[in-house]
């Protein structure tokens, strides 16, 4: 990882020309000729810029610093600043709207996918499913290392984490469930560090096991390094923190009406919360973690229901490099947060788009397994949960199930379970019992696509 080149700025550049020159060169820097993008229309950083061919009449410097003044004349500013005290800003683009308005769009109605998985009643299996996700690949992508199988076993069967990555996984997941009971809530200092704790708990360090919940202090001051050690980026000072996250909650529970200059989107708003945790680290540990947390915060505040459903850290991990270079840019090119947000809009976009196939794939498996009762009297007497399980154990012979497991991956009571698995195993032989210690496993027997099909 290396860190951005510092673009050039127009009075340095202007000041290597004579006055005749530099007239001619102000005159291109402010046409509206070129707008913030590349002629392929990403928004790019100087770092890359400056390797591309530019338009003729444009040296590569020209060529930027005419991007930069468009997208200047686009900005918003925030009301935040860096530790230099010099402003953040951010700016939308068509590319921007046109990612704001699908996200719109595909967020906040109804999935039209088999009637199956949006029927009310299987809505909270998925919702179950996607909360474990994101608590999984939130942990996985600041070093938990268990794999997903067993860290779903932990999370549907409710057994304690046997070590440290198992307990960060188990704390994203509570930190989920508390964000859906406070999400009508005003943020304040109180609940982010509420948030914190539940997120750290058990996993910091033993010099640090007194500071879940709690701001880093003078003596924690710390820097970001890379992977390789490279110096990434040195957060405020401890000193400024209260400061700092008091205007986080205000920019957070203040928002202006869609008629006022100053209105700033739901999705954005989310993101810049995401943005300003990641880079004031008001934490010794579990600053992304909290920031990601935040950023479902945000929306489902906002009732962008179908943002439960989804996992960001999901699809940030397959590319962990992009969300650190979209800070870097940012912090290297004048504040400019949209770097942050373009890159957030197509994580929310491949999110959400990964959902919809998921949803489609379940729906599929669901027929399948529907298709094999189609002549049989067992057609009529499966439960939708019931028959989730069966299409799970038909591609998973000899998968052990339990009371628990059935009841967390399906949010019922534990009689509910209980009755379901009971149904498969003792009256219709489905499932095969078997009692371990105090706890009955349940176990999809090799040859139960046949028992299926002969309901014997």
């Amino acid at each position: 990882m290396k860190i951005p080149q510092t673009p050039p700025n127009i009075e340095s550049y202007l000041a290597q020309l004579d006055s005749r020159e530099a007239m001619s060169k102000v005159g291109k820097i402010f046409s509206a000729s070129l707008g913030p993008y590349d002629s392929k229309g990403r928004y790019l950083h100087w770092d890359k810029l400056r390797h591309l061919t530019p338009p003729e009449g444009y040296d590569p410097e020209l060529f930027w610093l005419a991007i930069r003044q468009s997208r200047t004349q686009l900005s918003k500013a925030l009301p935040f600043r860096d530790k230099a005290g010099k402003p953040f800003s951010f700016c939308m683009p068509d590319g921007v709207v046109r990612d704001l308005l699908w996200i719109e769009k595909n967020s906040t109605g109804a999935i039209v996918v088999d009637e199956q998985i949006t029927d009310e009643k299987t809505k909270r299996t998925y919702l179950i499913g996607s909360l474990i996700e994101e608590a999984i690949s939130s942990s996985q992508l600041e070093g938990a290392s268990t794999t997903r199988r067993q860290a779903k076993e932990m999370l549907r069967t409710g057994r304690e984490p046997q070590d440290h990555s198992e307990k960060m996984i188990r704390n994203n997941h509570r930190a989920m469930l508390f964000i859906r009971d406070y999400k009508e809530e005003k943020l304040t200092p109180s609940l982010i560090f509420e948030l914190h704790r539940i997120l750290t708990e058990d996993t910091l360090g033993p010099e640090d096991t007194d500071k879940a919940g709690t701001f880093r202090e003078a003596a924690d001051d710390i820097c970001v390094f890379s992977e390789d050690d490279v110096l990434l980026h040195i957060p405020p000072k401890a000193s400024e923190l209260p400061q700092r996250l008091q205007a986080l909650c205000d920019f957070a529970n203040h928002s202006d009406g869609m008629d006022s200059p100053n209105y700033i989107p739901t999705v954005i708003r989310a993101i810049v919360v995401h943005f300003m945790i990641g880079y004031d680290h008001p934490f010794v540990d579990g600053n992304g973690r909290t920031a990601r947390a935040l950023f479902y915060w945000m929306m489902a505040k906002d009732h962008y229901w179908l943002m439960e459903y989804i996992s960001i850290s999901r699809v940030i991990k397959k590319a962990p490099r992009r969300y650190m270079q979209a800070y870097l840019n940012t912090e290297t090119d004048a504040n400019d947060v949209t770097y942050f947000v373009i890159h957030q809009l197509e994580v929310i976009r491949e999110a959400i788009r990964d959902l919809h196939e998921y949803l489609k794939r379940r729906s599929q498996r669901l027929q399948e397994a529907s298709s094999l009762l189609e002549n049989s009297h067992l057609q009529q007497v499966l439960n939708h949960r019931q028959l989730a399980l069966l299409q799970h154990a038909l591609r998973h012979p000899g998968m052990e199930y339990t009371i628990k497991s059935h009841q967390g991956s399906h949010g019922t009571s534990y009689q509910t379970s209980r009755s379901d698995l009971l149904k498969l195993s003792d009256e219709l032989h489905l499932l095969r019992k078997v009692n371990v210690g105090k706890k009955d496993l349940f176990i999809a027997p090799s040859d139960l696509a046949e028992k299926v099909k002969t309901g014997r």
